[in-house]
């Protein structure tokens, strides 16, 4: 969905990406129309080192890219909306630097504007990040929807970086303001988390687990997961199986143990996730392995894959979707071999084996309790 953004410095024509007409969730809300309105009417120096971070869909980096601001992301797809969104508004792309979470953030900020995220533990660990590049004179401003904005989220800011204070809500948005304070004691960053996992969950029992921050249940084995270990298919030889949408890893490591001739691609695009991955892929196997940030199976050959492992998210942010389960299920189709399966887990209210069916011809029940099922899915023949 295309859609116009109107800030003080112009109207921006903004997209999410991958781009589909289909899809009515906007590229860009309240919370960053807020913030930068502010920018303009308070005056704001955006002048020496300026950060976003966070930002969804670039709709900041859009707007503020005259500023020739650093940009940091965990996402690829944003990564890729605000290269998109940037050669639609005819900003050069150079004018940009555009950093993950995985990289150094700059030595120096004086400029840092964070788009809260949805999992506090990736706030934390990018404040902790950023903390050696602010100074007492660096400008901090946080955005986000009121429904974002705890005090959990206040208490973070005040204690990595210092005192903290929050605006009036305007259009259910909230901006967030923090005057950073030299030599804060703080504590060191917990992040990357590991763990060891149950004694009753297959291959993997007992072996350690590692997240970095954002990761999906980072600190601790979903339910979820949990069942999708106790109901894994049986993987035989040189099988090439995917762990699509891999978080943290421990399915496709999972696969890895129980069958080490197997060469398992694990796929995700969050670098935390693929980070995650491939610190416990490497903390408990040493088989073949590939780790890859990618939107969904780009880059994957089609009729190359035997068995794809699939736990799809159902929200974009605050909002439910299924666009991204169903391009998942799509991605794989195209990239199994024939007799190839697709192994799927997710809420049972969520209708999985309705979209199998219509893309597979088939769906199979596999395993199910109250709140889960897993469902088995063929590709019959070269033609689909």
């Amino acid at each position: 969905m295309n859609d116009r953004m109107t800030t003080p410095w112009g109207d921006y024509e903004l997209a999410r990406f991958p781009e589909d007409p289909r899809d009515r969730l906007r590229a860009w809300d309240a919370a960053d129309t807020y913030l930068l309105g502010h920018l303009a009417e308070s005056g704001t120096p955006l002048t020496g080192s300026v950060v976003i971070v966070g930002d969804r869909w670039g709709a900041l980096t859009t707007a503020l890219s005259a500023r020739r601001p650093t940009q940091i992301t965990d996402s690829l797809l944003a990564r890729e909306a605000t290269r998109a969104n940037l050669a639609r508004a005819g900003a050069e792309e150079s004018a940009v630097r555009l950093l993950t979470t995985q990289e150094p953030p700059p030595e120096r900020i004086d400029v840092l504007l964070v788009r809260v995220p949805k999992s506090l533990a990736l706030l934390e660990d990018q404040l902790h990040r950023l903390a050696p590049g602010v100074h007492e004179g660096t400008v901090v401003i946080g955005t986000g929807m009121v429904k974002e904005i705890h005090t959990s989220t206040l208490h973070l800011f005040e204690r990595i970086l210092g005192p903290t204070r929050t605006s009036l809500a305007e259009k259910k948005a909230r901006l967030i303001f923090c005057t950073p304070l030299q030599g804060i004691a703080r504590k060191a960053n917990p992040w990357p988390y590991s763990y060891r996992l149950p004694d009753d969950i297959g291959p993997v029992s007992g072996h350690t687990v590692v997240n970095h921050a954002g990761v999906f249940c980072a600190d601790r084995l979903d339910v979820g997961t949990r069942f999708f270990l106790t109901h894994l298919p049986r993987s035989r030889g040189a099988e090439r199986v995917v762990d699509l949408g891999c978080g943290n890893g421990v399915v496709g490591t999972a696969i890895a143990l129980a069958n080490p001739d197997a060469e398992v691609l694990f796929a995700d695009e969050s670098y935390q996730a693929v980070a995650s991955a491939e610190a416990t892929y490497r903390a408990n196997a040493d088989g073949s392995a590939e780790f890859r940030v990618a939107d969904g199976l780009e880059g994957v050959p089609s009729g190359s894959v035997d068995l794809v492992l699939n736990n799809p998210p159902f929200h974009s942010h605050q909002a439910m979707t299924d666009t991204t389960a169903w391009r998942m299920f799509s991605d794989a189709r195209r990239a199994l071999r024939p007799g190839g399966e697709l192994w799927v887990i997710g809420n049972r209210h969520l209708g999985y084996h309705l979209k199998l069916r219509r893309l597979f011809g088939n769906s199979e029940l596999v395993a199910g309790d109250a709140k889960f099922v897993i469902l088995r899915a063929v590709k019959k023949d070269a033609e689909q």
